[in-house]
């Protein structure tokens, strides 16, 4: 499989990678300009950039471009070439190998965009799914069978009603880390109450949803739960990617309209 068609497959499986790609080769590497592979989160290698004493430096690079989502210049140089400090954008290593030479390989990270999922066909639903639009956020919609792909970044329980206790539950046990609910703080409390949650549990569940900015329209509420799944992505740590989860498969909306 070339490492095109690798990338769009990883891209709709929203599986995070880095994408390598050689820029500089010095004789005697094996590698040359343009090779070019895939490395996951496990370490794996797909592709070729240069061999096994070059594979152990661009893996271990790798997995720090996937933890800090920025982009580096790694160069392995000769036991004592070091002409190249290292500056921002940039790593050097040494190349361990007794034939020498030096690579400079471009890491750059993939990890997919947040996935939200959003529950229930109302005004603020719609709206949701038109402002992720905008941010350039992938959404999941129940009403349209959906939901049973990838699990989500995060759930916004915007039916006014139904079993959303059902959906909430579906939404914990799936691993999700933000559950919006969409509702007043006694309808809210309520819910939450008869689920009887752990502390850790209850963290996970927002109710009432969203910043306190005043929101009235069904557009300025959207804005309002966005921006705290944008706080919780940005300031708290929340998972923007299903390998993170513990569950490979939930339909944490499925069937709930």
């Amino acid at each position: 499989m070339k490492v095109s068609e690798r990338v769009a497959q990883l891209r709709t499986a929203r599986t995070p990678f880095v994408h390598a790609t050689v820029v500089r080769a010095q004789h005697p590497t094996s590698a040359r300009p343009g090779d070019e592979a895939i490395l996951l989160s496990d370490g794996t290698i797909e592709g070729f950039v240069g061999g096994q004493c070059a594979q152990n430096s661009v893996r271990k690079a790798a997995l720090g471009v996937l933890q800090t989502n920025e982009s580096v210049l790694l160069r392995v140089l000769p036991d004592g070439d070091v002409h190249f400090p290292e500056a921002p954008g940039s790593c050097v290593v040494v190349n361990p190998c007794l034939s020498g030479g030096a690579l400079e390989i471009f890491l750059a990270p993939e990890l997919p965009v947040p996935l939200i999922g959003i529950c229930g066909a109302t005004p603020i639903a719609d709206a949701l799914a038109d402002i992720c639009g905008v941010l350039g956020y992938e959404v999941q919609r129940d009403d349209d069978g959906a939901v049973a792909g990838s699990p989500p970044t995060a759930v916004v329980i915007a039916t006014h009603g139904g079993p959303e206790a059902e959906t909430i539950m579906a939404a914990l046990e799936a691993g999700i880390g933000y559950i919006g609910l969409v509702g007043s703080k006694v309808r809210g409390r309520a819910i939450l109450d008869q689920l009887e949650l752990d502390e850790a549990e209850r963290s996970r569940v927002h109710t009432p949803v969203g910043l306190p900015i005043g929101a009235k329209t069904p557009s300025e509420i959207a804005i309002s739960i966005l921006a705290e799944v944008i706080r919780e992505i940005r300031m708290e740590s929340l998972a923007t990617d299903c390998q993170s989860l513990h569950t490979s498969d939930v339909e944490a909306c499925h069937g709930h309209r």
